[in-house]
């Protein structure tokens, strides 16, 4: 299997729009928000906020953009003030779904959720129906530049990575154990690569097959989810062959 979901397979194949870039922007705002709100303004001594500020870079966000989402977290600035809240669901097919979101207001983050899922076939449920089913590991995108993938291979599994996949476009993908991940991102920036995404992510612990019919309704599920502005992240458990992968993504 490419990459750690086929979601995010997906995602990557259909590229980035100038609208999907603005969406990055705004939930990469408020993660940078949130991490300065919890663990302060500094990010040598916040690890969550020096990993929003870098994905941040790896996204191409302008500096501005950075300083004045810290100090909305901070208080220096007027903002609104926003919580974390886990979602979880049902998709056509019955595959498992995450959302994680980021609000300032929750009756209308879960009214949209719930309204997504409804128009597509899917459910919200209870917490906990489906988070059993995953598992949070550490999961860092990179781009090799001038790196071969032995090297990249060496560095990854000596800080304790469980898995470095190379991707279609030539990225790699590498996952480990959620403690990890500040030590994975040490030794890949000592390599001098390019990150681009640097996370902890849900990731399945078994995969459910899906037929055509289902996961085209899944995936439309999916990107709503993803361009809701509270949404920060979605995560799900269907597997397609890479056949069907491939047509799907080019549409």
């Amino acid at each position: 299997m490419s990459g750690h979901s086929k979601w995010a397979t997906i995602k990557r194949k259909k590229g980035a729009t100038d609208a999907a870039r603005a969406r990055v922007f705004t939930k990469l705002i408020k993660e940078i928000t949130v991490a300065a709100r919890m663990g302060g303004g500094d990010p040598d001594a916040n690890p969550r906020l020096r990993m929003a500020i870098q994905n941040g870079k790896g996204a191409n966000m302008p500096s501005q953009n950075v300083e004045r989402a810290i100090k909305k977290g901070t208080g220096d600035l007027e903002g609104v003030s926003f919580e974390e809240i886990t979602y979880e669901g049902y998709g056509p097919g019955g595959a498992a779904i995450i959302i994680e979101a980021s609000t300032d207001n929750r009756n209308r983050t879960v009214g949209e959720i719930r309204h997504t899922f409804t128009k597509l076939g899917g459910n919200l449920a209870e917490a906990n129906a489906v988070a059993f089913m995953f598992e949070r590991k550490s999961v860092i995108e990179l781009e090799p530049g001038e790196k071969t993938e032995d090297e990249i291979m060496e560095a990854a599994l000596e800080a304790g990575a469980e898995d470095v996949v190379q991707e279609e476009d030539g990225t790699f993908t590498v996952t480990g154990e959620q403690s990890s991940l500040n030590d994975l991102r040490e030794a890949l920036e000592a390599l001098e690569v390019n990150i681009t995404t640097a996370e902890t992510a849900m990731i399945p612990q078994n995969y459910m097959d899906v037929d055509e019919k289902h996961a085209r309704t899944l995936i439309k599920l999916m990107e709503q989810l993803d361009d809701l502005d509270d949404v920060q992240r979605v995560y799900s458990n269907f597997d397609i062959s890479e056949e069907l992968l491939e047509k799907l993504a080019e549409e």
